[in-house]
Formats: C-alpha cells, structure tokens, sequence
C-alpha cells in the first residue's frame, strides 16, 4: 500500500498561496489585454454597467468628503493664521487623496461586487470550467475587459471627484466660513502644480486594476454553492480596501519622494 504524501503546510500557507495565485491572475491579464481577438464589445458593455451603478453614489458621496475636508482645513488654518493657504490645502487634498480613494472604494464596492457575483454564479453553474473544455480563454474572454471596464471607469469618475468636491470645498469654506473666494483661488495656483493632478489619475488606474482583479479572482473561486458566492462578494470587497489603502500608503511616499513641493 502506497504512502499518502502531503504538501508540507506552515502558519500563513494558505494565504501565501491565494496572494500567489491573485499576482498570478494580474500577470495573465496584463499579458492577454495584449493577444488578439480583443472582447471590445463586452468592454463596452462592462464599461456601461460599471459607470452606471457607481456614478450616481460617487457623485453623492465626493460633496461631504469634499466639504468635510474644507471645513477641517479652513478651520485649522484659521486657528494657526494661515487663512489664505486653504485653498490649496484643501484642493490638494481632495485631488491627490481624497478624489483617488472615494473612487476606487465605490469602484470596488459598486462595482467590483457586481463583476464577483457574475464571475461567481457562473463559475458555481461551471460555465467557466465548461468554457476552458472549448479551448476558450476565460480570462481573456471575460475577465481582461471587465478589468479594464474598472479602470476606464475610475480614471473618469476620479476626475468628476476632483470636480465636484473642489467646487463643494469651494461653497463651504467661502460660504459656510466667510472665506474670500480670489485668496481661496490665488494660494491654489501658487502651490498646485501638474504632476498633483498626474498622480490622482495614476492612482485611479492603479486602484481600479486592483479592485478589478481582486473581483475576478474571488468570483472565480468562490466556495460552497450560492452561499459562498456571497461570501466571495464580501470578501473580495475587504480585500481590495485593504490593498488600496495601502498602495496609497506606497504610491502618497513615493510621490513625495520624487516631486518636490512647488516653489521649494
């Protein structure tokens, strides 16, 4: 009687291999985004259904991140009589941290849950498995547009952020706190500069890439029936806040390694 041989396991085995298994995937999509025939018409449709259920709540919720940051920012620098750097206090913190955030968290939670329970129920009907058996790519097919639908829609979304919650810091802090609108402008042209706005955008794609990809390969891998397509959509939305706030962490400290302040 032959001997069962087992797979040496260690404390955070498993977890090793499920982050092996999600760089993997990421590699697979940045090489098959590149290898004919490219799925353009399931990108748009993955682009429309992305935008339409995260536009509406991004755009809610950019007004209050962009008022809150106003009204703590306009509120210190009163207190510290620094009144007119609160506008570009404030509108560099929307753009460069608040706009990226805000639109990769509703990308994943609106989004990205939409794209795993997709992936999930299919994959729990084995249309997936039943897809590999034809010879067709289930990555290239369906996974590479639906995360590069993720990340055309945060690159656009970020922008409609950084306007909505400037103008909102704008009415708050001139409105709300007596600010003089031509100060609020002024220190924001005299400190603001382009690459800011660079990596706003650079951080959308990133964070959509992430969002996109985490989605994927939870709802490729779900377990336990109906049931455990839910859990992957939970799980695959914790996930992806985890890894954006800490690619923002990396991204925030390398940036300001790299461009030095205006004006210094």
């Amino acid at each position: 009687m032959a001997e069962r041989t087992t797979t040496p396991s260690f404390p955070g085995a498993a977890a090793l291999r499920q982050t092996g298994r999600l760089y993997g995937l990421g590699l697979d999509v940045v090489r098959l985004t590149f290898r004919r025939p490219f799925q353009l018409r399931e990108l748009i449709q993955q682009f429309w259904f992305i935008a339409s259920v995260s536009i509406l709540p991004t755009a809610l919720v950019s007004i209050p991140f962009g008022a809150v940051i106003a009204l703590h920012i306009g509120s210190l620098t009163t207190q510290i009589g620094a009144q007119s750097f609160t506008g570009a206090a404030s509108v560099l913190a929307i753009i460069q941290q608040a706009s990226p955030i805000v639109t990769a968290l509703l990308v994943a939670g609106a989004g990205g849950s939409a794209v795993c329970a997709d992936l999930g129920s299919r994959t729990i009907r084995e249309e997936i498995d039943a897809m590999e058996v034809l010879g067709v790519s289930p990555v290239q097919r369906l996974i590479v547009p639906r995360v590069l639908a993720a990340m055309g829609v945060a690159i656009f979304l970020n922008g409609m952020v950084s306007v909505v919650g400037v103008l909102g810091g704008y009415f708050f802090n001139v409105i709300m706190q007596h600010g003089t609108p031509g100060a609020y402008l002024a220190s924001f042209s005299a400190l603001a500069q382009l690459p800011d706005l660079w990596i706003s955008e650079i951080k959308a794609v990133i964070f959509g890439f992430v969002a996109g990809v985490v989605a994927a390969y939870r709802g490729l891998n779900p377990k336990g029936g109906p049931k455990g397509v839910g859990d992957a959509v939970n799980q695959s939305v914790v996930i992806t806040f985890l890894l954006l706030f800490v690619l923002n962490l990396v991204l925030t400290t390398v940036y300001l390694q790299l461009v030095p302040p205006k004006g210094s």
